[in-house]
C-alpha cells in the first residue's frame, strides 16, 4: 500500500459523521504529490466527506467556473467526450469500505471518477488509476485498462445556472447520492455499501 493510500485510508477511519452530513474542506491537498501546487489555481481544490452505512467517504475534486463561457455541451466539456469530472487532477474518491457507485462494484480503496456527459444522460467511469494528471489526453490505453466499470445515469436541467462546478451529497437510506451540478445541469449518482 502506498503512503498516500495509507494516509487517505487513515483519515477516513476517523469516527463516522452523522448520516447525511457533508463537510467541505481542503484536506485533499495533503494527498497530492509534492510538486503539484495548490495555491493560485483558477479552479480551486475542494472536497466533501459523506457517509455510507456509517462509514466516511471522501471525494476530492477541482472546481472550475464558467466565467461567461458555455462549458457543458460545448467548449471545454462537449457532449460525448471523456471529462475528468472537475479540473486539474481527476476527481478522486476514497472508500474505506466496499461500495457500489452507479451500480459499479468497488472494493475499498482510492479511485478516479471520470464521466462522458450527454444531453439526457451521463456515463460514469470508475478507474483504479489515480496518479495521472486529470487532462483527458492523459487517459491513455494503459489508464483505460484500469477501469473498474462504466454505468449510465440520467441528467436533469436546473433553472438557475450554477457558476462553479459543485459536487455535494444527499442522504439516501443507508447510502448517499453524489450530486454533480454545473451551469444548468444536475446529475445524481447513487452510492451504496457494497458486498
Amino acid at each position: 500500500m502506498s503512503l498516500l493510500t495509507a494516509l487517505a485510508l487513515t483519515a477516513l477511519m476517523a469516527p463516522p459523521l452523522a448520516p447525511a452530513s457533508q463537510v467541505a474542506d481542503t484536506a485533499c491537498q495533503v494527498l497530492l504529490p509534492n510538486d503539484v501546487p495548490v495555491e493560485g489555481r483558477k479552479s480551486p481544490l475542494d472536497s466533501l466527506t459523506f457517509t455510507v452505512a456509517k462509514q466516511s467517504v471522501k471525494v476530492c475534486y477541482g472546481r472550475p467556473s464558467s466565467r461567461g463561457r458555455t462549458m457543458i455541451g460545448g467548449g471545454a466539456v462537449p457532449y460525448g467526450r471523456l471529462w475528468r469530472t472537475g479540473a486539474n487532477e481527476p476527481t478522486i474518491l476514497f472508500a474505506p469500505v466496499a461500495l457500489t457507485v452507479a451500480g459499479i462494484a468497488m472494493p475499498p480503496g482510492k479511485y478516479s471518477l471520470y464521466s462522458v456527459p450527454g444531453a439526457t444522460e451521463w456515463e460514469i467511469i470508475v478507474n483504479r488509476s489515480t496518479a495521472q494528471w486529470g487532462e483527458e489526453s492523459n487517459y491513455t490505453p494503459e489508464v483505460q485498462r484500469q477501469e473498474v466499470g462504466r454505468a449510465k445515469v440520467k441528467s436533469e436541467t436546473v433553472k438557475a445556472p450554477i457558476e462553479t462546478f459543485t459536487i455535494r451529497s444527499e442522504a439516501a437510506g443507508s447510502g448517499a447520492t453524489l450530486v454533480l451540478e454545473w451551469e444548468k445541469t444536475r446529475v445524481r449518482i447513487p452510492v451504496k455499501r457494497g458486498a
